[in-house]
């Protein structure tokens, strides 16, 4: 856990308002200046937009939240301005949406932090930083896709253990979130757990459904955009296994959809595993076949992420690799 790791007297904390963080908006109403209530007015109008729950969010680490390591938790300096998550030296560490990693250094060149640290740009004033890591899998400036590992965990600077020390910050750096809360909004849990997705949807995840679907007689293009065909045919699926047909692949779907794998399977459900792999930077050949290639990058998933390793891709594996 995290010794220090606390914002600057400058960071304030966004929470999401819009942009604006509470104390400014606080300070604005003291002030009598005319800031916008952006959806605090009664009976105003909800703007309709699409779902943040459209597969482009990833977890970045698999582990454990240790007592007092979450976000806002008390520390000498202030308060903590991350979450951590506890799990073993060499534990994969990945990207939590496609971005640019804009620094690689110590702390990751912001104030409060130690440890070797990451912070990855992911566009719209939106950024992730990855703290206290072991070793670094990715350059300066490399673009990177959601999933990719970029690092492994460790224990630099001010810890009492090893782990990752992950923070969001949303609406430019310096204005942190609490990066459950915002994962979470986003179709990811953060403390692991099966992801959502949400019709609209688009990229890895969304393939693995695909190729899932077509394993159990759903005729879908798999072109990794969740359509309204496959809304469609993931409703049918759904009501078919008795489940709410709301379109959504959430925690009551995808047990249905997935099957235990090993070597030899074959079929559209290793394609689904395989393109899962794929997204966590396995660099397989996505052929359907479940072959000794396949069975030694599963094994080295697992090895990696702390889990049992046996080869055969059942409920944990297929949760953790699409989290």
């Amino acid at each position: 856990m995290c010794d220090s790791c606390t914002p600057s007297a400058e960071m304030i904390a966004a929470e999401e308002t819009g942009g604006l963080s509470r104390r400014t908006l606080f300070a604005g109403v003291g002030l009598g200046l005319a800031i916008p209530a952006i959806g605090l007015i009664a009976g105003a109008p909800v703007a309709s937009a699409a779902s943040l729950k459209d597969g482009r969010w990833a977890n970045p680490a698999l582990g454990y939240f240790p007592r007092g390591g979450h976000f806002g938790a008390s520390r000498p300096g202030g308060p903590h301005a991350g979450q951590d998550v506890t799990n073993s030296t060499g534990t994969g560490v990945y990207a939590a949406a496609n971005g640019k990693v804009i620094r690689r250094e110590w702390g990751g060149g912001i104030p409060g932090r130690s440890g070797n640290g990451l912070v990855i740009s992911h566009g719209h004033d939106q950024y992730t930083y990855y703290g206290h890591l072991n070793a670094y899998h990715v350059a300066l400036n490399a673009e990177v896709k959601s999933g990719q590992r970029i690092a492994d965990m460790g224990a630099t600077g001010n810890v009492t253990g090893p782990h990752l020390h992950f923070e969001v910050h949303s609406g430019g750096m310096g204005r942190i979130t609490d990066p459950v809360a915002f994962m979470a909004k986003r179709g990811v849990d953060l403390g692991g757990g099966w992801p959502r997705i949400d019709p609209g949807s688009a990229g890895a995840t969304v393939v693995a459904i695909q190729h899932l679907m077509r394993q159990h007689g759903h005729d879908l293009a798999v072109d990794g955009k969740y359509s309204s065909a496959a809304v469609a045919a993931v409703k049918r699926f759904q009501a078919a296994k008795g489940l709410e047909a709301d379109g959504q692949v959430g925690p009551a779907t995808w047990p249905k959809l997935v099957h235990t794998l090993r070597e030899g399977s074959k079929g559209n459900h290793v394609k689904g595993l395989q393109a899962a792999l794929n997204k966590r930077s396995a660099g397989l050949a996505v052929d359907g076949d479940f072959g000794p290639v396949m069975a030694k990058a599963v094994r080295g998933y697992q090895s990696t992420n702390r889990l049992v390793v046996d080869g055969e891709a059942g409920p944990i594996t297929w949760q953790a690799l699409l989290g």
